[in-house]
């Protein structure tokens, strides 16, 4: 059974940084994609970066040069560094693992950047 628990999220003011944890259970860093999404209310949620089994990364334009996500295959870990955030990045980010055609999601965390 996956289960996957962010933490991390908080109040930040504009050009802050804040770093997001996901500890996972269940999964399998090298055979499944880990990424980060994010959502705000009335919008779909959007993919902002994944790591793939062989530790490629890719990132949103939106937050291209300022996101890093990185991971520890040993303690099941991945994380998210923002830096240079704006407040256009307040949102609920969530952790997920996708293996096939099934993704897996956490329950969230809240990032809210002040201007």
């Amino acid at each position: 059974q996956v289960q996957l628990v962010e933490s991390g999220g908080g109040l930040v003011q504009a050009g802050g940084s804040l770093r997001l944890s996901c500890t996972a259970s269940g999964v399998n860093f090298r055979l499944g994609i880990m990424g980060w999404s994010r959502q705000t209310p009335g919008n779909q949620r959007e993919s902002v970066a994944i790591i793939t089994p062989v530790g490629s990364t890719t990132y949103d334009d939106s937050v291209k040069g300022r996101f890093t996500i990185s991971r520890d295959i040993a303690k099941n870990t991945v994380w998210l560094q923002m830096n240079s955030l704006k407040p256009e990045d307040t949102a609920v980010y969530y952790c997920a693992y996708r293996n096939g055609a099934t993704t897996n999601w956490g329950q969230g965390t809240q990032v809210t950047v002040s201007s």
